[in-house]
């Protein structure tokens, strides 16, 4: 699926907008280090979708839900859509059951650009743990979670239901 998600060419491709990228990099960042709702370990905001690594610290919807919310509003105001929907309804999440999953997926996120030719190297991509301004995790500042079993991976998709996960 993450292929066909790297692949596409056609719908909407909002995320590729440099503000609208940037928008969900800062939200991100604001959720982990303001409102403290996870400590953040691998982001890659994409032209159609976002992957995003994390430790909750509150229930898992209410962290999807201030996330998606607060970047579905800017970015219809961005865009002119106010009221529209721009996230997929559903997210797909997956708990981490080991530190050798959690390296795979943390490495499987900061190379997506590289595999979708948006990049040659991960640290290039601006809009990833990878490669923003820091040139590293701005959310991680080298934390790992205390438990392998409260990691969550989340998947954001394409808004006006381009691609479903599952």
């Amino acid at each position: 699926m993450d292929q066909i998600l790297d692949e596409a060419r056609s719908g909407p491709m909002y995320l590729r907008r440099l503000a609208i990228a940037d928008m969900i990099v800062e939200a991100i960042e604001y959720n982990a280090g303001v409102l403290r709702h996870y400590v953040g370990h691998a982001f890659v905001v994409m032209p159609n979708h976002v992957h995003f690594l994390a430790t909750p610290a509150v229930p898992l919807c209410k962290l999807t839900k201030s996330l998606k919310g607060i970047t579905a509003k800017r970015a219809n105001e961005m865009l002119g859509l106010t009221g529209n929907p721009f996230w997929q309804e559903e997210s797909y999440d997956h708990l981490v059951r080991s530190g050798h999953e959690f390296n795979t997926i943390r490495n499987y996120i900061e190379r997506n650009p590289v595999r979708a030719g948006l990049a040659k190297e991960d640290k290039e991509y601006r809009w990833s743990s990878a490669g923003w301004t820091t040139r590293g995790s701005p959310v991680d500042l080298g934390a790992r979670p205390a438990s392998i079993y409260a990691r969550a991976v989340c998947d954001w998709h394409s808004p006006h239901g381009q691609m479903r996960r599952r």
